[in-house]
């Protein structure tokens, strides 16, 4: 899950998994559900979130550790923390989580992060309590969203925020399916047509399904992207755009946004994947791997805590930052272990190195050392990075 900050002066909540309790599990579609964790008044300031962020949820399956990290769906209420799940093939967490997880079961969650949230009301991560004054100072607000599948799940949060704490904003939403019966969320979504008549607008586009529009019909390719701009939605009348979704769409619409002249800032956008399968296995507990006998190692620093650790990795291991601290300390952060979520992020203070993938952080961030660690492989003799910077 990647996505593009809001606000640089906002401190990130240091990621942290507590153990919460399944409130509900409520079918969507047939392959996807939206499951409930109540959340105990001693932990309710920890889970407190802005719209659009999501959690890290991890659970042992057959044996092994499994991470996967989902959006919450809902606005912020106090309490509860849902999330929408959706069952990918072959997925292991998400197969799990729509066929046996029940009420009563006990999952680690992770409090939340992420900052695919709107710059248009919010200007810190986790302060939800933010919104209402700060929105009032935004005239008319116009926002619009393009999601495809799952990706729906964080636009609800954001959605159901913004028209509910500004009386003068709207909200577009262009939304792709394979059909009518895959379409998560559809209750919800009829139900801000209704309560919000002229404030929100929703555009389906099923791809395997015969509209009487032909342009609302098929998928979103580059041609119907381009009559869904030109003919749907105006772009020069949209204050912010969040995109979210699979890695080809969300970067077909970046690139046409982009054409278009629209400001990046005024872009935010996230991904569950870079579309890029795996080569290795994901370091749920750091993949094993032994110190080189003959001293052919890399010296991996780090900071978590205040508490400073070292470990050797051997060069020809090629393995990660983060991979290189797990195997010395099983609470380092992470998450998606595939470049998209940004909970592994990290400092580098010294040493040199290089970062294959990145799809959440900003420019910014990286000029000042910032890496994901998942992604990051030392090239020197070697490397200290702060997890707490």
């Amino acid at each position: 899950m990647s996505s593009t900050p809001t606000n640089k002066s906002s401190k990130k909540k240091k990621a942290t998994f507590n153990t919460l309790q399944v409130s509900q599990v409520r079918p969507l579609t047939d392959d996807s559900v939206e499951v409930s964790f109540a959340v105990p008044e001693d932990l309710r300031d920890d889970y407190d979130y802005v719209p659009g962020q999501y959690v890290a949820l991890r659970a042992t399956i057959d044996g092994k550790e499994v991470r996967r990290s989902y959006s919450i769906c809902d606005s912020p209420g106090g309490g509860v923390i849902r999330v929408g799940i959706k069952r990918d093939f072959g997925g292991v967490f998400s197969t799990w989580a729509n066929t046996a997880l029940q009420v009563g079961d006990e999952i680690d969650v992770m409090n939340p992060q992420g900052a695919f949230t709107s710059q248009v009301h919010v200007t810190g991560l986790n302060n939800p309590q933010q919104i209402s004054d700060e929105i009032e100072q935004i005239t008319s607000p116009h926002l619009v969203a393009v999601a495809a599948g799952s990706g729906i799940t964080p636009i609800m949060a954001i959605a159901q925020s913004v028209l509910q704490q500004s009386s003068d904003a709207t909200f577009e939403l262009i939304y792709g399916n394979k059909g009518g019966d895959s379409v998560m969320f559809a209750e919800e979504i009829g139900d801000l047509k209704d309560k919000y008549p002229t404030r929100f607008s929703v555009h389906h586009i099923l791809s395997r399904q015969q509209r009487p529009n032909p342009m609302f019909s098929g998928r979103i390719d580059e041609e119907k992207l381009n009559d869904l701009l030109d003919h749907v939605v105006q772009t020069e009348d949209v204050s912010e755009w969040f995109l979210c979704g699979p890695y080809e769409l969300v970067q077909l619409v970046r690139r046409e946004l982009e054409e278009r002249e629209v400001a990046d800032k005024a872009i935010r956008y996230e991904l569950f994947s870079t579309g890029k399968p795996t080569d290795g296995p994901r370091p749920d507990a750091g993949a094993s791997v032994k110190e080189a006998p003959e001293g052919n190692n890399i010296t991996v620093k780090f900071t978590l805590d205040g508490s400073s650790d070292s470990v050797q990795s051997p060069e020809s291991a090629k393995e990660t930052v983060l991979n290189a601290a797990l195997r010395q300390r099983s609470d380092v952060p992470f998450a998606c272990a595939g470049g998209v979520c940004g909970t592994c992020r990290a400092k580098v203070l010294e040493g040199e190195y290089e970062m294959e993938e990145n799809f959440a952080l900003e420019k910014d961030e990286v000029e000042q050392g910032y890496v994901l660690t998942c992604q990051t492989r030392p090239t020197g003799n070697s490397i200290t990075v702060d997890y707490d910077a």
